[in-house]
Protein backbone atom coordinates (compact mmCIF):
# COMPACT_ATOMS: atom_id res chain seq x y z
CA UNK A 1 0.00 0.00 0.00
CA UNK A 2 1.14 3.33 -1.28
CA UNK A 3 -0.32 6.11 0.97
CA UNK A 4 0.37 9.39 1.49
CA UNK A 5 2.58 8.67 4.51
CA UNK A 6 5.63 7.11 2.00
CA UNK A 7 4.76 9.70 -0.18
CA UNK A 8 5.87 12.51 2.23
CA UNK A 9 9.28 10.92 2.29
CA UNK A 10 9.80 11.61 -1.35
CA UNK A 11 8.91 15.44 -1.18
CA UNK A 12 12.07 17.30 -2.70
CA UNK A 13 14.76 17.77 -0.04
CA UNK A 14 15.52 20.89 -1.65
CA UNK A 15 12.74 22.87 -1.19
CA UNK A 16 11.81 21.36 1.23
CA UNK A 17 13.79 21.76 4.06
CA UNK A 18 12.18 24.17 6.73
CA UNK A 19 14.87 27.02 6.34
CA UNK A 20 14.56 26.33 2.20
CA UNK A 21 10.61 26.71 2.85
CA UNK A 22 10.58 29.44 4.59
CA UNK A 23 13.00 31.88 1.95
CA UNK A 24 11.31 30.51 -0.66
CA UNK A 25 7.60 31.27 0.73
CA UNK A 26 9.20 34.73 1.39
CA UNK A 27 10.31 35.46 -1.86
CA UNK A 28 6.93 34.40 -3.61
CA UNK A 29 5.36 37.46 -1.75
CA UNK A 30 7.66 39.64 -3.57
CA UNK A 31 9.51 40.46 -6.63
CA UNK A 32 13.16 40.04 -4.16
CA UNK A 33 14.76 40.86 -1.34
CA UNK A 34 17.93 41.88 0.40
CA UNK A 35 19.74 39.31 2.70
CA UNK A 36 19.18 41.35 5.81
CA UNK A 37 15.12 41.34 5.63
CA UNK A 38 15.60 37.39 5.04
CA UNK A 39 17.66 36.70 7.88
CA UNK A 40 15.36 38.81 10.02
CA UNK A 41 12.09 37.00 8.64
CA UNK A 42 13.51 33.24 8.76
CA UNK A 43 15.89 34.03 12.27
CA UNK A 44 18.65 32.05 10.47
CA UNK A 45 22.52 33.30 11.08
CA UNK A 46 24.43 34.80 8.30
CA UNK A 47 26.48 32.05 7.33
CA UNK A 48 23.60 29.70 7.53
CA UNK A 49 21.32 32.28 5.20
CA UNK A 50 24.18 31.59 3.41
CA UNK A 51 24.32 28.34 3.09
CA UNK A 52 20.30 27.66 2.63
CA UNK A 53 20.53 30.54 -0.31
CA UNK A 54 24.04 29.02 -2.26
CA UNK A 55 22.11 25.74 -2.75
CA UNK A 56 19.18 27.40 -3.61
CA UNK A 57 20.76 29.32 -6.44
CA UNK A 58 23.06 25.96 -7.43
CA UNK A 59 19.24 24.23 -7.84
CA UNK A 60 18.24 27.26 -9.85
CA UNK A 61 14.98 28.44 -7.72
CA UNK A 62 16.70 31.73 -6.43
CA UNK A 63 18.92 34.10 -8.26
CA UNK A 64 21.52 36.16 -6.00
CA UNK A 65 22.69 39.57 -6.98
CA UNK A 66 25.16 42.03 -5.37
CA UNK A 67 25.58 45.83 -5.86
CA UNK A 68 26.26 48.51 -3.44
CA UNK A 69 24.25 51.40 -2.34
CA UNK A 70 26.48 53.83 -1.98
CA UNK A 71 29.91 52.17 -0.54
CA UNK A 72 27.53 49.62 1.35
CA UNK A 73 27.21 45.86 -0.31
CA UNK A 74 23.79 44.83 -0.46
CA UNK A 75 23.30 41.14 -1.44
CA UNK A 76 19.66 41.02 -3.33
CA UNK A 77 17.68 37.40 -4.06
CA UNK A 78 14.92 37.09 -6.45
CA UNK A 79 12.69 33.47 -7.06
CA UNK A 80 13.34 32.20 -10.18
CA UNK A 81 10.23 31.29 -12.56
CA UNK A 82 11.23 27.98 -11.78
CA UNK A 83 11.23 28.51 -8.33
CA UNK A 84 8.26 29.75 -8.32
CA UNK A 85 6.90 27.20 -10.13
CA UNK A 86 8.71 24.37 -7.98
CA UNK A 87 7.07 26.63 -5.23
CA UNK A 88 4.00 26.18 -5.71
CA UNK A 89 4.01 22.64 -7.02
CA UNK A 90 5.85 21.61 -3.40
CA UNK A 91 2.51 23.73 -1.48
CA UNK A 92 0.04 22.33 -4.26
CA UNK A 93 1.54 18.48 -3.07
CA UNK A 94 1.51 19.07 0.55
CA UNK A 95 -1.47 20.05 0.70
CA UNK A 96 -3.08 16.91 -1.54
CA UNK A 97 -1.03 14.75 0.69
CA UNK A 98 -2.59 16.21 3.76
CA UNK A 99 -5.98 15.82 2.10
CA UNK A 100 -4.77 12.12 1.42
CA UNK A 101 -3.85 11.67 5.15
CA UNK A 102 -7.01 12.79 6.72
CA UNK A 103 -9.34 10.87 4.50
CA UNK A 104 -7.07 7.82 5.27
CA UNK A 105 -7.11 8.76 8.94
CA UNK A 106 -11.31 8.89 8.87
CA UNK A 107 -11.77 6.12 6.77
CA UNK A 108 -14.51 4.06 7.62
CA UNK A 109 -13.11 1.05 9.47
CA UNK A 110 -10.77 3.61 11.57
CA UNK A 111 -12.36 3.82 14.64
CA UNK A 112 -10.28 6.29 16.79
CA UNK A 113 -6.48 6.86 16.94
CA UNK A 114 -4.78 4.40 14.37
CA UNK A 115 -2.34 1.76 15.72
CA UNK A 116 1.03 1.02 14.31
CA UNK A 117 0.84 -3.02 13.96
CA UNK A 118 2.44 -4.77 17.19
CA UNK A 119 1.74 -1.19 19.18
CA UNK A 120 -0.23 -2.49 22.53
Amino acid sequence: MNGPFEELAGLDKLIHEPARLAITTALSACEQADFLFLQRLTGLSKGNLSAHLSKLETGGLVTISKRFSGKRPETWVRLTSEGSKALAAHWERLDALHKQARDWTNAPGREGPARAPGAR
